[in-house]
């Protein structure tokens, strides 16, 4: 009976220290340094993700950003300026006087004032016609200094609008606003090239009147000669008295 007690109590006691331990060893926490790596590579690639991410973010936000800078318009304009020195130039060559710049004015005008002589004409109606037709060179010529002068005119206008343009392409902050003084740079250039066709056309139209003037004098004066050797129509001789005889 005794053994059989002292066994139970041995039992007991094991139990109880075993029931002691198990409590023990589960407040223990066990360290895993392979979970613990896997979980900061984890961390980390998360992270780079993330970090990624901004940067793609980001370069999306810069690239949107060059595309509205190089879709702005250029702020300076030009166009006004040139448009006008332009309208001042065609304006002086539409005061054109007398013979304008028209086909039917100029074919009409060889018809009749600047057409040979005719035996037909009376001498007063060569005499208004030789009249008529220097007035007429004489006005080219003031219309060609006039438009002369308007294009020298221009020539100011045209520095500050060349100075400003390409202060413009200079500063232009993206592709547009280059482009646009580029054109700008451009539409200055062809003004500038119509002045200097006006001046020409000026200039050449008084000098083919002038040339057309003296032409239709030296047909004049062929007509008047041979009118003053035609027998009967042309001098007649007299008799003068000279130092009161």
């Amino acid at each position: 009976m005794r053994t059989n007690r002292r066994v139970a109590l041995v039992g007991a006691a094991v139990l109880t220290i075993g029931l002691a331990a198990s409590r023990s060893e589960a407040q223990i926490v066990v360290f895993d340094p392979n979970n613990y790596t896997q979980n900061v590579l984890t961390a980390a690639r998360e992270l780079q993700q993330i970090n990624n991410q901004i940067i793609s973010l980001q370069n999306q936000a810069q690239s949107l950003f060059n595309q509205a800078r190089n879709l702005a318009g250029l702020p300076y304009s030009s166009l006004q300026q040139i448009q006008q020195s332009i309208a001042r130039t065609q304006q002086l060559l539409g005061q054109a006087q007398r013979i304008a710049y028209d086909v039917q004015q100029i074919d009409q005008a060889f018809a009749t004032t600047y057409a040979p002589a005719s035996s037909s004409q009376s001498g007063q109606a060569l005499v208004t016609g030789a009249q008529d037709r220097w007035q007429t060179s004489v006005a080219a010529l003031q219309d060609a200094l006039r438009v002369q002068a308007g294009v020298v005119g221009n020539l100011d206008t045209n520095r500050t609008q060349s100075v400003a343009l390409v202060t413009s392409s200079q500063s232009a902050s993206g592709a547009l606003q280059a482009l646009q003084s580029g054109n700008q740079l451009l539409s200055l250039q062809a003004q500038q090239l119509a002045d200097l066709t006006a001046v020409a056309a000026a200039q050449g139209r008084a000098q083919s009147l002038e040339g057309a003037q003296r032409v239709a004098a030296q047909d004049q004066g062929r007509e008047q000669l041979r009118r003053f050797l035609t027998a009967g129509q042309g001098y007649q001789p007299s008799s003068v008295r000279m130092f009161h005889q």
